[in-house]
């Protein structure tokens, strides 16, 4: 088989896994770069690679739009042509999709402006899977609605109802390939009984693995624990869960704690890129004044090549200042190792019995300087 899921040790609810696919292991819980457009910003595929990350995410939607599935296919893949030779996984689109203006969404699918040249696009379960296929990651996504939030009752059973509707369809266009593991996403908004039926409905057809979606949509922190938690347990042990879109540290340790295996968001390097830096002691903001002489690395924990290179905070504040690309790509560096130290650590916790004294003692120092 080209995937397998071993569950090595359970810690309460959370858990420490690997994952196996075609393009190598990876040890969970994980958290997956982005790199939307097949390319992680500010960095290269070797230091993303260096700063510990498993598994990187690109986008269909994106993707597809420019250069296009067929010269990606042509260049050998997605892997060959992004010159990453780990693990991806692709994002239907449906949520970049749904964030568009204007967009006419119908049980067939959805037909919305093609934001490069303006031409009319069509986006079916059947041509999201089509688009997944040629790029040939390792993990595809389901194409689903994604429910905004606030939402109705109706509007969020509505979602479910198309959701589960577009599963079976992808299914059906995914045919039997074994070097890619399509996983079912559950909506259902703040709904717990959505939650639960969509979940139930998803479970019914034996998936390679699950996704909790439409949880990083401005709910905030309250809510996003209080779906997860009620979601999760409704997800087969023996597959790998994913937490879509999420998020800042304290999400990702919460969400460890409720049995989620895999997470991805684009708050590490888009953080970067406004200077906004994550430290063992709380995220900071190097253009603030207070940093211009500030002869210290970022973080004299971190053991990334930022910090031990002998770039200190100072540095990086003039690189900002001056508008310096290298501003971004040592704060990208940085928060990309940040992330997955976190998780590194939390793994380390879970084998070691010890998650919740973990957890207590990382937020405790993190939110000193919150």
């Amino acid at each position: 088989m080209s995937f397998r899921f071993t569950l090595q040790r359970t810690d309460g609810a959370a858990r420490a896994a690997l994952f196996a696919t075609p393009h190598g292991e990876i040890r969970t819980p994980a958290f997956m770069v982005v790199g939307t457009q097949a390319a992680v910003r500010a960095m290269t595929p070797e230091q993303v690679r260096a700063a510990g990350a498993q598994v990187v995410l690109a986008n269909t939607y994106h993707v597809s739009l420019r250069p296009g599935e067929g010269i990606v296919e042509k260049m050998g893949g997605l892997h060959r042509f992004m010159a990453w030779d780990g693990p991806i996984l692709t994002d239907s689109g449906g949520f970049q999709v749904f964030s568009l203006p204007n967009k006419e969404i119908s049980d067939w699918g959805v037909r919305f402006k093609n934001e490069v040249d303006g031409s009319q696009v069509e986006l079916t379960p059947e041509r999201s899977i089509q688009i997944q296929n040629q790029l040939g990651s390792d993990v595809i996504m389901a194409f689903d609605e994604c429910t905004p939030y606030p939402a109705d009752q109706a509007l969020a059973a509505t979602g479910v109802r198309r959701t589960l509707s577009w599963m079976e369809r992808c299914m059906k266009a995914h045919a039997r390939r074994d070097d890619q593991a399509l996983f079912g996403i559950v909506q259902g908004s703040t709904y717990e009984e959505l939650r639960s039926s969509c979940a139930q409905s998803l479970v019914s057809l034996d998936l390679p693995g699950y996704a909790i979606g439409g949880v990083s949509v401005g709910e905030g922190h309250d809510l996003l624990c209080r779906i997860t938690s009620h979601t999760a347990p409704l997800l087969p042990e023996a597959k790998p869960r994913y937490l879509m879109g999420v998020g800042l540290p304290e999400d990702l340790i919460a969400a460890i704690g409720y049995g989620i295996d895999l997470f991805d968001c684009v708050i590490p390097t888009r953080y970067a890129r406004s200077a906004s830096l994550f430290t063992r002691r709380g995220r900071i903001r190097l253009t603030q004044r207070r940093y211009r002489r500030d002869g210290y690395p970022i973080d004299t924990s971190c053991d990334c090549a930022a910090c031990t290179g002998g770039f200190t905070r100072a540095y990086l504040h003039h690189l900002f200042q001056a508008n310096e690309v290298l501003s971004a790509i040592l704060a990208s560096i940085h928060n990309v190792r940040f992330y997955q130290h976190l998780v590194e650590e939390a793994r380390e916790a879970v084998l070691g019995g010890h998650f919740e004294a973990w957890r207590e003692s990382f937020l405790g120092e993190y939110g000193a300087l919150a």
